[in-house]
């Protein structure tokens, strides 16, 4: 226990779990319009159970260390480029963030039935999205245990700090889930950003790598520009002595 008294270890906790905290925002955002589909009572639930679920998911990886690292191991060759495990799972994971990004794009643009693909009652649709959760916690908390394996060597800490970043981020989604909802516009820039993450993960698979700071940079200062907009709508709004009309995205179903 006599680690417990190192301020290194607890420097490298604290740090580390700023890091899980700031990996897990794309997490957080994709959890939150996964959930935006569930019944307005069971949206809290869904979003507690994914998160706890991408908590579950980052542990049982980081207690599986050695076959985490063996993941970076070649597998084959594509065109003398070598594919390991990590790349695949990178390379796919990004497939399914273009692809449901995009979806949730069209949906909300062109008024398409949002539930014409997943299955009908409460109970489905709660094991529906916790599946797609699932698949995005699996590509989202790899390259997170493979960084916290990189900094720490102590597994009880980088548990620690994985378990308090996900419980910030308990505290947390629900407040972004409601305001992207509130904020449609938010809601598209987000699924653009996922998009950006999504084409990231890919170039991540064969090795093309893009630094994150670059990508965060950009939804920072996107984010900051919406921000400014939502803020002089409400404030023009308030002038004329009218209620702030939010953007308002397609909810009918063509054809009916």
């Amino acid at each position: 226990m006599e680690w417990l008294t190192s301020p290194e270890i607890w420097v490298a906790f604290f740090t580390l779990t700023a890091l899980e905290i700031v990996l897990g925002i794309d997490n957080i955002i994709m959890i939150s319009i996964l959930v935006s589909r569930m019944p307005k009572h069971m949206q809290p639930r869904t979003r507690i159970f994914g998160l706890a679920l991408a908590m579950v998911t980052r542990i049982l990886l980081l207690l599986s260390i050695t076959w985490v690292m063996r993941l970076t191991a070649d597998l084959f060759e594509v065109f003398g480029q070598g594919i390991s495990g990590r790349d695949l799972i990178l390379f796919f994971g990004g497939l399914f963030l273009l692809w449901k990004s995009s979806q949730e794009i069209y949906h909300g643009l062109e008024g398409e039935d949002e539930n014409a693909d997943a299955p009908k009652g409460a109970g489905g649709k709660f094991i529906y999205t916790i599946i797609q959760i699932a698949i995005i916690d699996i590509v989202f908390s790899l390259d997170s245990v493979i960084t916290a394996v990189g900094m720490v060597s102590h597994v009880p800490v980088m548990i620690a700090a994985i378990v308090v970043a996900v419980l910030v981020m308990m505290l947390c989604a629900g407040a972004i889930s409601n305001f992207i909802d509130k904020h449609p516009s938010l809601k598209m820039l987000a699924l653009s950003f996922l998009i950006v993450v999504g084409t990231v993960l890919i170039a991540e698979s064969f090795d093309v790598h893009v630094p994150k700071g670059y990508v965060y940079f950009a939804m920072a200062f996107s984010l900051a520009v919406e921000a400014i907009n939502i803020r002089m709508r409400t404030a023009r709004a308030r002038k004329q002595g009218t209620e702030h009309d939010a953007v308002k995205l397609r909810k009918d179903i063509p054809g009916q």
